[in-house]
């Protein structure tokens, strides 16, 4: 079985390693293509148990050589009727999509530099015949007339859906032009409903993807959200929304395993970065982010949900004056996990809440009572984070009574209040331990005082 397991790899062409979905039957490999994807060795392992040579585990760090190719096709939207200036661009993106889908060979669909496309919401759907590389190098904006949405979804704008091997990238700005949806939010003028916006660019059961070198500013509410996806690369990402902007999460992580962004540079009016439910395996390299929320594990368990989150590294990050910096946050009344967690090499510079897990979280006009179940949260490591927080609490567990917090360990911690003093601790039912120096002290109160 390992012998031709070798084989099938050598037979891909361009791969210094090579990883599929073994969901299927390892005969179906012989008909999976991935034009121009490689991984690098260090990042990709496998494990091989007992005769029949099961894979248990596989893993990616790094698809490259993807996207942008000499040797693709170029079709360009202009080539289709797009304008740009204000038009209406939206018809004639949709046929250049359907023609670069249709294509029997590796493709870039261009959107051409020196021009802005004005489009409605907008659905890429595959599968399509070839690999695609979606090159941004002019600017997109959405629709400033919130009614373009009416009888369709209004939780999207720019919607990728089952397309595999795809790349998105090209240097350009896609703009959701967000202010008049921001306006008419339940959390900035009261007396309106509270109501779903789009969420700027949306990839949904998109394996292998690569998504690079792009500017998203001012979306309607979420940035980039990845959903239902396996193996995938987010790099070079810049994304920009007022501070005050209400839920412009940065990049949204949902069901989507094997994940890695790196280099990203964000700034938003809710989470830089969000994971949730069904997401396993999600890497977060050199992140600036400020202003924002933070990078929160979360919310999970909402309205009696169950939630599953697990193997998430967040290494070398710089947090600015955000509310939070690493955030873990759970309903009470959910139920199932968030463990397996790592925030390593994070610098903070006058967060509110550096590290803060608060198993009591309540984002509701009502009061949460208290619930006898709760998403467990265990094995969560803190190594090298140091800094300034704004409030006097820089580390702060809130965990819950019937489900602790457990295997929390502290590592060569120091963090103290932005203009000079001691920051405190806070422990709620939480079992922790420490190595090396941890500035401040972890708190006296454990699982057996609360």
């Amino acid at each position: 079985m390992i012998l031709l397991f070798s084989l099938l790899i050598l037979s891909f062409e361009g791969f210094s390693s090579c990883v599929a979905d073994f969901d299927q039957d390892v005969s179906s490999l012989g008909a999976f293509s991935l034009h121009g994807v490689g991984a690098y060795a260090a990042g990709f392992y496998e494990e091989m148990e007992g005769d029949e040579g099961d894979l248990l585990v596989r893993s990616i760090d790094q698809i490259r050589n993807f996207g942008g190719r000499s040797n693709e096709k170029v079709v360009s939207v202009e080539d289709y009727g797009a304008k740009g200036g204000g038009a209406d661009d939206t018809m004639a993106f949709e046929k250049a999509w359907n023609a670069a889908c249709s294509s029997d060979s590796p493709v870039s669909l261009l959107i051409p530099k020196g021009n802005t496309y004005l489009l409605k919401p907008i659905t890429f759907s595959g599968p399509c015949n070839s690999d695609i590389s979606v090159m941004i190098e002019g600017t997109i904006e959405a629709s400033s007339n919130p009614s373009d949405w009416n009888g369709k979804n209004q939780r999207l704008w720019i919607y990728f859906n089952k397309v595999n091997n795809l790349a998105v990238l090209g240097g350009g700005t896609i703009n959701g032009n967000g202010k008049v949806w921001w306006q008419k939010s339940c959390k900035v003028d009261k007396s309106q409903p509270c109501k779903d916006a789009p969420t700027a660019l949306t990839f949904n059961a998109c394996n292998w993807l690569r998504v690079e070198s792009l500017n998203v500013i001012n979306s309607q509410q979420i940035h980039v959200e990845f959903e239902n996806s396996k193996n995938i690369i987010v790099s070079s990402i810049s994304i920009s929304a007022p501070g005050n902007s209400p839920n412009t999460d940065g990049i949204h992580v949902t069901r989507t395993q094997n994940i890695t962004i790196n280099h990203c540079t964000i700034a938003t009016g809710d989470d830089c970065i969000s994971i949730v439910t069904g997401s396993q395996d999600v890497h977060a390299n050199n992140i600036i982010c400020g202003p924002g929320h933070g990078i929160s594990i979360g919310s999970l368990g909402a309205k009696g949900s169950i939630a599953q989150v697990s193997g998430v590294t967040v290494d070398t990050a710089q947090f600015s004056g955000t509310s939070n910096g690493v955030r873990i946050k759970t309903w009470q009344g959910g139920k199932g996990y968030a463990k397996n967690i790592v925030f390593k090499n994070i610098e903070m510079s006058n967060v509110k809440n550096p590290i803060i897990i608060d198993q009591n979280y309540c984002d509701s006009k009502k009061p949460c009572g208290q619930q006898k179940s709760a998403v467990q949260v265990s094995n969560v490591q803190y190594s090298n984070i140091k800094g300034t927080s704004a409030s006097k609490f820089a580390i702060n567990f809130n965990c819950s009574k019937s489900f602790p917090c457990s295997g929390i360990v502290l590592e060569d911690i120091d963090l103290v209040k932005n203009g000079g003093g001691s920051a405190k601790s806070f422990c709620a039912n939480v079992k922790w331990s420490k190595e090396g120096t941890v500035i401040p002290p972890p708190c006296a109160l454990q699982l057996e005082d609360a």
